[in-house]
């Protein structure tokens, strides 16, 4: 297993392939080269945690051959953004830990998920400058639905009513200086939910491919239920991470970074405009990977509690701000 140490210096390529673009390998590095054979981008695989693709192109056997030997994932993305394949890197055959994933049937650790996430939101919402009275009243109810899930035991639907009503006060909150009608998730209705998709789907496979280290079932959540081929766990330790995408995209806004001319309408849907791609995915990429340290520990920590079953004591949180 990949230890913190090494963590640190491993990078995440995202490639987007262009008309004649080729990638391959060359004395084990990553070589990307165009229509002219000249090299656009170099790197060595000793470094490389995972390889993102995002379109078409070619991939030779050579290639996936190497993401297993030096450990990273190749990760195959539609020109949307949507994840259609995992090659390489990942741990198989973990018995032991895959079997108290399954034994495990309580719900102490969605409740610790869920107040992790509240705990982001305040955070979040504590980075706004000059805070209308509104907001601080809302940072005010979010506390107290802090202290509601943490009181104790509570059955699934009350802590998902918990999350729901805090999620309610905070998007109100997290957004107020634009005009906007709220989150409506995977929808796409407007250009802030669109851009709000994008960066979840980007941190989704950034915890995908670090919890593939250990050889988890990510299928196996414990708050998000088992529902065929959706990754619950992934689904799980996202959520406490999701205020970093939701502040990144109102600083965006307010910088001028994320404009709804970067957008068109297809159909009922707003879509990002190909050739802004690269923009918002280094964008995205950049915020997360500030953190990568952080969201690298907070997943080996929720690894060792399950290895050593205590679970409900001193579990793993991660703090953004």
């Amino acid at each position: 297993m990949i230890s913190k140490l090494d963590f640190q210096y491993k990078q995440i390529l995202i490639y987007y392939p262009y008309a004649g673009d080729k990638i391959s390998y060359k004395n084990d590095n990553i070589v990307i080269r165009d229509k002219d054979n000249k090299i656009k981008y170099q790197s060595t695989c000793y470094r490389l945690f995972a390889l993102f693709v995002v379109g078409d192109t070619t991939i030779t056997t050579g290639l996936i051959r190497r993401s297993k030997k030096f450990g990273f994932s190749i990760c195959l993305f539609s020109a949307g953004m949507k994840l259609y394949e995992v090659i390489g890197s990942k741990m198989e055959g973990n018995t032991l830990l895959r079997k108290k994933q399954y034994d495990y049937n309580d719900l102490i650790i969605g409740q610790k998920i869920v107040a992790n996430k509240i705990q982001n939101q305040i955070a979040a919402l504590n980075q706004i400058r000059n805070k209308s009275i509104i907001t601080k009243k809302s940072i005010y109810y979010l506390k107290e639905n802090l202290k509601s899930i943490e009181s104790n035991e509570l059955e699934l639907l009350t802590i998902l009513g918990i999350e729901g009503n805090a999620s309610k006060i905070y998007f109100r909150e997290i957004f107020d200086d634009v005009d906007w009608i709220g989150r409506k998730p995977r929808i796409k209705c407007d250009y802030i939910n669109s851009t709000l998709d994008i960066g979840y789907t980007i941190l989704f496979n950034v915890i995908d491919a670090i919890t593939n280290i250990y050889g988890f079932d990510t299928y196996y959540g414990v708050l998000h239920r088992c529902f065929y081929m959706r990754k619950s766990l992934i689904c799980d330790l996202m959520e406490p991470l999701r205020p970093l995408i939701d502040y990144c995209v109102r600083k965006g806004i307010n910088l001028d970074k994320i404009k709804e001319d970067d957008f068109e309408r297809i159909g009922n849907r707003v879509v990002l405009k190909w050739k802004e791609s690269s923009k918002y995915t280094s964008m995205f990429m950049g915020e997360i990977l500030k953190h990568k340290e952080e969201i690298f520990l907070y997943i080996q920590g929720y690894y060792r509690k399950f290895m050593k079953g205590v679970l409900e004591n001193d579990f793993p949180t991660i703090r953004i701000w």
